[in-house]
C-alpha cells in the first residue's frame, strides 16, 4: 500500500499512452493543482482509431524523445496506464522508481503487470473493470442474433437479388451458458435474460442462491463444464487469462457442445485450444463461433478460421467505444482525488496481485 508520506507530496502525473486532449484537460483540472500532469503527444504513438490505447506499430521515438520518455518514467508517481516497455526484463524500480499507482486501461491486466515488472512493485494498480461491459454485451447479443436470424443467409440471398422466404429462429427460451461471472459476465446475463434465455453461469465464489439474487437461473463450476455445455444452445467466455484458465476450453469441452450452439469468446484467445476450436468448426461440430480474440494476435493470415461461414472474426475490438476513454478518465479521477485526499480504501478497481500466484 502506499505510504500516506509519500501522497502528501505533490506527485507527478505521466499519460503513458494516447489519451485525447480533452480527458486530459479533464485530469489537469481534478488535480487542482495538487499534482502535476505531465502529456507529451509526441512522445506517444499516433492513433489508428478513437480510444487506441497502443497507437501504430511502427512507431519510433527520436534519441532526443527516447532520453526524454525514459526521464518522464523514471519522475511519474503515478501513471495513465502501463507503458510499452522496451525490455520485458526490466522491473518496475528501473523504469519507474518513484511509481506509487497506475491506472489501466484494461480489466484483464495480470499478464501485463508481470510483463512490466509490476507483480511485486508496491505501486497500486486499478483497472478499468466494468468499462468494457456494455459493449461486449452488445457484442455477444449481435453474435447470437447473428446466428439465430441467420445473416449470413441473408446476406447472401441479398448479392444474389433473391426474394425467397425462409425460417429463422429466436434467442427466447434458449440456453445460454456464461463462463465468468464477473461484471461482463453480469451484464451478458442481463442482456440474455431481456431476450428471453435461460441463464447459467460458471463461478468459482457463488451459490446458486446469490446466483439466484443475482439474475441467473444457475450457477455451475468449472468440473461441470462438458455436462452444461451439452445443454447450452450458446456459451460464452468472459473469463481472464490466467494459467487456470489456459486452454480450459479444449477438445473434449468443445466435443461435448451442441451440433448447432454458438460459441462467442469475448475473454481471451489462450482461453480456448484454437486447434480444437478449428477442428469443430471445420467438422460442423459446433454451429458457429464468434471470435474477438485469438491466440495469436493478429490472427494469422492462413487461419482457416478467416474463410469459415459459420465463423464471425472482430480484431479485439468489440470493447472499444467512441466513449472508452471517458469512461476510464472518470475512474481515474475518482482514483486520484483518493489517493490526494490519503482516502486509499475508497480507490475503485485496485488489482489484487494475490490473483497472479
Amino acid at each position: 500500500m502506499v505510504e500516506e508520506a509519500r501522497v502528501q507530496m505533490q506527485p507527478t502525473i505521466f499519460v503513458s499512452t494516447p489519451l485525447e486532449d480533452d480527458q486530459v484537460v479533464r485530469i489537469i483540472a481534478a488535480a487542482e493543482g495538487r499534482a502535476t500532469v505531465v502529456h507529451e503527444p509526441d512522445l506517444l504513438p499516433p492513433i489508428r482509431y478513437v480510444a487506441d490505447h497502443k497507437g501504430c506499430a511502427d512507431f519510433v521515438r527520436t534519441p532526443e524523445q527516447q532520453a526524454r520518455w525514459k526521464a518522464r518514467l523514471a519522475e511519474a508517481d503515478f501513471l495513465w496506464d502501463i507503458p510499452p516497455l522496451d525490455s520485458v526484463q526490466m522491473t518496475s524500480t528501473e523504469w519507474a522508481p518513484k511509481l506509487q499507482w497506475v491506472q489501466t486501461t484494461s480489466s484483464g491486466v495480470g499478464p501485463m503487470i508481470e510483463k512490466s515488472g509490476l507483480a511485486n512493485s508496491a505501486a497500486i494498480i486499478s483497472t478499468a473493470k466494468g468499462i468494457h461491459a456494455e459493449p461486449l454485451s452488445e457484442f455477444v447479443l449481435l453474435a447470437l442474433l447473428m446466428h439465430v436470424k441467420r445473416l449470413r443467409h441473408l446476406q447472401s440471398e441479398q448479392t444474389a437479388h433473391r426474394w425467397q422466404r425462409y425460417c429463422g429462429d429466436a434467442l427466447a427460451g434458449k440456453t445460454v451458458a456464461i463462463v465468468g461471472a464477473g461484471e461482463v459476465g453480469h451484464r451478458v446475463a442481463q442482456v440474455c435474460k431481456f431476450m428471453g434465455m435461460r441463464v447459467l453461469a460458471m463461478s468459482r465464489r457463488l451459490t446458486p442462491s446469490e446466483g439466484r439474487l443475482r439474475g441467473y437461473d444457475g450457477v455451475f463450476s468449472r468440473t461441470q463444464l462438458a455436462e452444461v455445455f451439452a445443454t447450452a444452445d450458446a456459451v460464452v467466455l468472459a473469463v481472464p487469462h490466467t494459467s487456470e484458465t489456459e486452454r480450459m476450453i479444449d477438445a473434449e469441452i468443445l466435443a461435448a457442445m451442441k451440433s448447432d450452439a454458438i460459441l462467442v469468446n469475448i475473454a481471451r484467445g489462450q482461453v480456448v485450444d484454437e486447434s480444437a476450436l478449428i477442428d469443430a468448426v471445420q467438422n460442423h461440430r459446433i454451429g458457429f463461433a464468434a471470435l474477438d480474440v485469438a491466440q495469436t494476435e493478429p490472427l494469422p493470415a492462413d487461419s482457416p478460421l478467416w474463410d469459415h461461414p459459420n465463423v464471425l472474426i472482430s480484431p479485439h475490438s468489440a470493447s472499444t467505444v467512441v466513449d472508452e476513454n471517458r469512461k476510464i478518465t472518470d475512474i481515474f479521477i475518482h482514483n486520484l482525488k483518493c489517493l490526494l485526499d490519503n482516502q486509499l480504501g475508497s480507490m475503485k478497481n485496485v488489482f489484487d496481485k494475490s490473483q497472479l500466484y
